[in-house]
């Protein structure tokens, strides 16, 4: 039974790494595109962005049910504390989810779309924001007691960190949208996300650049574990790769070329989301409660890790399905006024 208190949190704790990772990368580039539509310089083009996500946008949100479901059948405390915690950008991320979706369906079928086109690039940019915040704020640290509960203020999310962290998840939502349309489109509206993507890299790699400076000066508890054996060259490592990664996103879009620059910006988040759960790890709250304090009953563990083994191939398989029959480009002809 040791065992199993031991070992069945650490599984956990990379289930809801994996979905949280599946819903970055997948409704990232939702989002991004969503952002993106914002600077739309005409309605042709801007049907064409949300053509190029009507097929599969639906799909992509659902891992962010699976997280929040897994994480408060697996660690009921810290889904308590986190939520608690961070009440209003998690209640102004659902309604930002509300307007882009109300706003997607209604704007086929308005005859006047201005204020619909607002509504869902507002909308996602609402969504990313308010993600963003919940980041930087479980990354700073929540203030809880003895037993775990939230103790702190309701603006704790707040602050310099969180608003560093919630630009710079922004520019990489932008970033992955922006390579995905380069995959998707093609001519003029090609070329306009040759550009975007080149400007979301560089912004992408400055905030991160400046996260991670800030982080180990700001927060001991991350300094003392960046700078920790043998951790310390595999964080020495990440920055590097994540550089390298950057250049040849770059040279990809310096070649022109359609879908490596997708690839090398995926490669991005799978690096990024290795530095964090290594930063984070064994926490769940950091830097206060562990996935082992926050754990439910071994037993109640067992039976949702039975539940997910059958649903997790099922969705893969959903996603894989819905992208390879949508793997085209979006054309003028696909959509219509």
């Amino acid at each position: 039974m040791e065992t199993l208190e031991y070992f069945l949190p650490q599984v956990w704790f990379a289930i809801l790494a994996l979905f949280l990772f599946l819903y970055v990368m997948l409704d990232g580039f939702d989002l991004g595109v969503g952002i993106l539509s914002l600077t739309s310089s005409d309605e042709e083009r801007r049907g064409l962005l949300m053509t190029s996500l009507s097929n599969i946008w639906d799909a992509n949100e659902t891992w962010l049910v699976l997280m929040g479901g897994g994480l408060f059948g697996a660690f009921p405390l810290a889904y308590g504390t986190i939520l608690n915690a961070l009440y209003i950008p998690i209640i102004t991320m659902v309604f930002g989810f509300i307007f882009r979706a109300v706003a997607f369906e209604f704007r086929e079928l308005a005859t006047r779309k201005f204020f619909w086109n607002i509504a869902f690039g507002a909308g996602s940019f609402v969504a990313a924001l308010s993600q963003g915040f919940a980041l930087g704020s479980v990354l700073k640290g929540i203030q809880v007691d003895e037993s775990g509960h939230f103790i702190g203020s309701t603006w704790d999310w707040f602050s310099w960190q969180s608003v560093l962290v919630a630009l710079t998840l922004i520019q990489g939502y932008v970033l992955i949208g922006s390579t995905y349309l380069v995959w998707k489109t093609e001519g003029e509206l090609q070329e306009t996300h040759y550009k975007t993507a080149k400007i979301a890299a560089w912004t992408t790699l400055i905030g991160a650049i400046l996260i991670t400076i800030t982080t180990p000066i700001f927060y001991v508890s991350a300094r003392s574990r960046l700078f920790q054996q043998p951790l310390v060259y595999v964080f020495a490592i990440i920055p590097l790769l994540g550089v390298w990664l950057i250049w040849q996103l770059l040279q990809s879009l310096n070649r022109k070329e359609e879908r490596a620059p997708f690839g090398w910006t995926i490669l991005l988040f799978v690096l990024t989301f290795i530095g964090l759960a290594l930063v984070v790890f064994p926490y769940i709250i950091p830097t206060k409660i562990t996935i082992y304090e926050a754990a439910a009953d071994p037993s109640s563990l067992v039976i949702m890790i039975i539940f997910i083994g059958f649903l997790i191939p099922v969705m893969l398989f959903y996603n894989l399905y819905q992208y390879v029959v949508f793997r085209g480009k979006v054309t003028g002809g696909s959509y219509g006024e």
